[in-house]
Formats: structure tokens, C-alpha cells, sequence
């Protein structure tokens, strides 16, 4: 069994920062991709960052510039540090990992953005 556990949501005003974390746990053999996706209020799901296990990232052109993902992969963990937050940041914020060749998800975490 595999679990994705994240931390690191709240409330900030707007132009601030906070940090998520993810901690992938559980029998792993193999943890490839690992990233963050949204989804806001009255919104579908998307693809905020993720990162291979090499250090390849990839970004929404809506947080370029503002969000950093990184990871390491003794810890089996991945960040993601925002900055420049915005009202339209707001959202639920869903840690995923490729792990073993299948798909992971965390329960959420909530980012509430104030203008």
C-alpha cells in the first residue's frame, strides 16, 4: 500500500508564500513523476507542477515565474514553494506521484488566497 500525505495549506493574503509537502510512504519500489495539481472553486482539476525523478519540471504558464517544485528522492517527498500568491491560486491542492507504475493521490490540502 502506498500513501501521499501533504501538508503545508492555509489562509494567506494576497502577494504572500506558503510551502506544500508531500510524503510518499509505503511499499515503494519505483516513484517516478511526482507533481501538484488544483482545483478551484467551480473548476476542473489541473496540472500545477510536477518533476521527474531526474529534476525535470514542468509548470502552468499561470504559476511560472512564482512556483518552485522540487524534491528529494532519499525522502521520498516533493515541495512546492509559492510565492506571489493570488486570489485565483485559491484552491485545493492535490499532491500525485507515479509509484510503481501506477498513480497516487493525497487528500488535498486547502490554499485560500485573500485579496
Amino acid at each position: 500500500q502506498v500513501q501521499l500525505v501533504e501538508s503545508g495549506g492555509g489562509l494567506v493574503q494576497a502577494g504572500g508564500s506558503l510551502r506544500l509537502s508531500c510524503a510518499a510512504s509505503g511499499s515503494i519500489f519505483s516513484l517516478n513523476t511526482m507533481g501538484w495539481y488544483r482545483q478551484g472553486p467551480g473548476k476542473q482539476r489541473e496540472l500545477v507542477a510536477s518533476i521527474t525523478r531526474g529534476g525535470s519540471t514542468n509548470y502552468a504558464d499561470s504559476v511560472k515565474c512564482r512556483f518552485t517544485i522540487s524534491r528529494d528522492n532519499a525522502k521520498n517527498t516533493v515541495d512546492l514553494q509559492m510565492n506571489g500568491l493570488k486570489p485565483e491560486d485559491t484552491a485545493v491542492y492535490y499532491c500525485f506521484a507515479d509509484v510503481n507504475r501506477g498513480d497516487y493521490w493525497g487528500q488535498g490540502t486547502q490554499v485560500t488566497v485573500s485579496s
